[in-house]
């Protein structure tokens, strides 16, 4: 496990019983009643929240209703040739992190992983439990496990280069994730995937922390306006969630979409960074 404190992945908790209680009551709840059914003192409860997210409780639940990602549509969207116009790319800093990467080959990619030695390690995050991936050149997965647990999440990212070599290494990684996570000092991906995947994937870097795009704005950015249903799918194969930013794709109704860890995930992700963004 990395050097980051452990009470992190236990404010995720908290916060993914409060997105339940939202969801079963369907508006917001007083603080008092809010923190009794966290079991906790109210004075605990907004000081845990306030610490974690720097908003009150308040108006973190208004960051987790469904319909506040129809208030970023209007109010946080992102157009993506605009966005690499002003030069908010993921090779420029996105807030004091910077970002560099470099793309596989398509014939790396072909090959599945063969000859790869890919290190991993589970971490703490803010959202949870996580597991990182990486190789010399940077990281190429990151995966959440709080909604479906360790098995599945190491499963899945596996099978992604089912020929690579695998071991359990953390230290040799912990200085990216625990960049990430900052959200200062530097971090390298190394992105595996498709040529068209990886074109989805950079779109993707250009949406700046606290914003949203669309599926199809990304279709639009990569030159292929009709290929919408495509670019959902590249979207969810993203292989190292939060650093290259699915969780920011809605639909152009204003759902959520999907996302590949569970939905209370991209909620909660959507709902840390408007409060920072702010």
């Amino acid at each position: 496990m990395m050097n980051m404190p452990p009470e992190r992945s236990y404010h995720y908790n908290v916060m993914r019983r409060a997105i339940d209680l939202i969801d079963a009551g369907g508006e917001a709840l007083p603080l008092d009643q809010l923190a009794r059914e966290m079991g906790m003192s109210a004075a605990h409860f907004q000081r845990l929240f306030s610490a974690w997210v720097g908003v009150s409780p308040k108006r973190y639940q208004q960051y987790l209703t469904l319909g506040h990602a129809k208030t970023l549509l209007a109010q946080r969207f992102t157009t993506l040739a605009a966005a690499d116009a002003a030069g908010l790319t993921g090779g420029g800093r996105l807030h004091d992190l910077f970002l560099r990467w470099e793309a596989m080959s398509p014939g790396e990619f072909a090959r599945q992983g063969a000859g790869l030695v890919i290190h991993y390690g589970w971490f703490d995050s803010p959202f949870g439990e996580t597991l990182a991936m990486g190789t010399d050149r940077g990281l190429c997965g990151l995966a959440f496990a709080e909604e479906f647990g360790r098995a599945v999440a190491l499963a899945d990212m596996q099978a992604r280069w089912p020929r690579a070599a695998y071991r359990e290494a953390p230290d040799k990684i912990a200085h990216w994730v625990s960049s990430a996570f900052a959200g200062r000092g530097e971090a390298a991906l190394h992105m595996i995937g498709a040529p068209f995947q990886i074109k989805v994937w950079e779109a993707l870097l250009q949406v700046p922390s606290g914003h949203v795009t669309t599926y199809s704005e990304i279709a639009q950015a990569i030159g292929n306006p009709r290929a919408v249903r495509a670019v959902g799918t590249a979207v969810g194969r993203n292989p190292v969630s939060f650093l290259i930013p699915c969780h920011r794709a809605l639909r152009k109704s204003g759902a959520l979409g999907g996302y590949h860890w569970g939905l209370p995930v991209k909620r909660a992700m959507l709902a840390w960074e408007s409060a920072r963004a702010e």
